[in-house]
């Protein structure tokens, strides 16, 4: 999903949830970059990687309903 930085920052300093959705989808990427590096997952690990991929993908699936409410709403 490629958002418009303007609409990104707009968004962010009008809605605080979109605002910690976003600081939690960026801390759940870096989280499955860092398990992606390791060489083996243990099955824990791989477990953990499925879960935190699927919180990401919820949260992302929010940020994208409050941006479509967000440019729908009138400005």
């Amino acid at each position: 999903m490629e958002i418009d930085p303007t609409l990104l920052e707009k968004v962010q300093g009008e809605n605080e949830e979109f605002k910690k959705l976003y600081q939690e989808h960026l801390d759940l990427k870096h989280r499955v970059e860092e398990l992606n590096k390791m060489n083996f997952l243990t099955p824990e690990q791989e477990l953990e990687k499925k879960t935190v991929q699927k919180q990401k993908l919820k949260g992302k699936d929010r940020m994208i309903e409050i941006i479509e409410q967000f440019q729908a709403s009138p400005s």
